[in-house]
């Protein structure tokens, strides 16, 4: 019971800071009405729980799943086993991960169902999987990460030149929200078990990326998506509340049936082939097997109510937010308001603490984890900085932003050295977790309701992709920093970064 308290312990640090912005713009320049503020502080609790009981039940469910079903298929050494594998295995965790079917849900409300949750789901997880087969064929092949990367990055804005706009942040925004807390321990658990069964430093080495490459997958699938639609426009605009004047509780009660459904929906798939994969393959003994059972009990447990809390108030209330704070009237409180989300966002993603320990591993100490947190957090802040500008200026694209950061990024890929380069690209998605695909994406579309000149659909999405880019930028240039100091210490060692 400690280790799953220790969880709830990290949840509310997550939840907590987005939690007190709510509360300061609620009492100052942004009041939401009591209702919604209290149904927001519920919603929060039901985060905070669910969130730190997933996360529990990850621990103990997904990432061994991955581990082992990793480990397992590369010992067939059947290549097609294995590529085959990594894309069905990339599809059905996907299709379990909280944030794209939070995202999902965003989606099919703004465009009145013209693309359906079940749609964009179902596209986005075949790009994981593919991008998912892909990582893993270059593990065992030892294709380099950066012209790998460069490549698949040419054909996203390659693609990006002929898809319809509407699919355009949708797209990015699909890119960071599918590498969420579901998705990442499993994908780099997988990619760990290919990498033990290979062995050597430089295996373990090429495991640091596959969570990147996965993330560039549904870029490519929604896009293809907007291409083969045939659908030229879409005018996006927010749904007016479905829970008004419904009381406090109602909307929670209300809410879990159907989200229980979705979630038994999602789980079902990667449970019955792992248990396929026991049978055949893994053939764990009795006590580990039981433990990864109630694992995906506990992932259940905590996922249903993460999404209860998320769509009964929390979601709700960002919308609210971002209208109150654009309706004050001023567009330097909009960009500074963003700014200070996104500098907080970083300091409440869990994740975001494991790369910093992974980095600080890695360099054996020489970057200090605060320096990253400080990179991240002034890169992720600049991001929604951005996206507010984006939002408030007519005439600037989602591409006017996306399409320098990128190069800005690839270019870095080919000069930092390579085990940065996997943990840069694989940083993305941990940033934009499951905080940023429910707060920070229904702030924006709340702000460019109340934008006069914006469009929800057009302006709002995109916001997902801005924050899972910058930390492709800032933890290539620490990179270059410790690759620099490294070589003005004659052993070789660089001497410590510190903030």
């Amino acid at each position: 019971m400690d280790a799953l308290w220790q969880k709830v312990r990290e949840a509310v640090s997550s939840v907590l800071p987005i939690t007190i912005i709510v509360v300061i713009l609620n009492f100052t320049i942004a009041p939401i009405g009591t209702e919604l503020f209290l149904r927001f502080l519920l919603g929060a609790a039901a985060i905070t729980l669910g969130l730190g009981i997933f996360l529990f039940g990850a621990d103990m469910a997904i990432q061994p799943i991955g581990m082992h079903m990793g480990s397992s298929i590369t010992r067939q050494r059947s290549l097609f086993l294995l590529l085959s594998s990594g894309l069905l295995l990339g599809f059905l965790i996907n299709v379990a991960e909280p944030d794209l079917l939070v995202l999902a849900g965003q989606v099919a409300a703004v465009t009145a169902g013209a693309i359906t949750l079940w749609e964009l789901v179902i596209v986005v997880s075949i790009g994981i999987g593919l991008m998912v087969a892909i990582g893993l064929g270059r593990i065992v092949f030892q294709i380099s990460l950066p012209k790998l990367i460069t490549v698949a990055y040419a054909l996203v804005f390659t693609l990006y030149i002929f898809a319809p706009d509407p699919f355009l942040g949708i797209a990015f925004d699909s890119g960071g929200a599918t590498t969420g807390s579901m998705t990442v321990p499993f994908i780099l658990a997988l990619g760990m078990g290919v990498a033990s069964v290979e062995g050597g430093k430089e295996s373990e080495e090429d495991s640091f990326g596959l969570l990147g490459l996965a993330s560039i997958g549904p870029m490519l699938a929604v896009l293809s998506m907007g291409i083969l639609s045939g659908i030229k426009s879409l005018t996006g605009s927010l749904p007016p509340p479905a829970t008004v004047n419904n009381g406090i509780w109602h909307p929670f009660v209300q809410a879990v049936p159907p989200v229980a459904r979705e979630v038994l929906f999602a789980i079902a798939p990667i449970s019955i082939l792992f248990l396929i994969a026991q049978v055949l393959l893994i053939k764990l003994p009795r006590r580990p097997l039981s433990r990864i059972l109630k694992g995906l009990v506990y992932t259940f447990v905590g996922l249903v109510l993460f999404l209860t809390g998320v769509n009964a108030g929390f979601m709700e209330a960002g919308n609210a937010i971002g209208s109150a704070v654009a309706l004050y009237g001023s567009d330097w409180l909009i960009v500074l308001t963003g700014f200070i989300i996104g500098f907080t966002i970083v300091y409440a993603e869990p994740a975001v603490h494991v790369l910093n320990d992974q980095v600080e591993a890695v360099t054996s100490g020489r970057i200090k984890k605060k320096v990253i947190l400080y990179a991240l957090a002034i890169g992720v802040g600049m991001a929604l900085l951005l996206a507010m500008l984006k939002i408030l200026i007519p005439g600037l694209d989602l591409w006017h932003l996306l399409v320098p950061g990128y190069t800005v990024a690839i270019v870095l890929s080919h000069f930092t050295p390579t085990i940065f380069v996997g943990i840069a690209i694989d940083s993305g998605g941990v940033a934009s977790g499951p905080m940023t695909a429910t707060f920070v994406l229904a702030y924006a579309q709340g702000v460019a309701h109340a934008v006069p000149t914006a469009d929800v659909l057009m302006d709002a999405f995109g916001v997902i992709g801005m924050v899972a880019l910058t930390p492709l930028i800032a933890i290539q240039v620490l990179g270059l920093l410790y690759e620099r100091e490294a070589r003005k210490n004659p052993k070789g060692e660089a001497a410590p970064l510190k903030a």
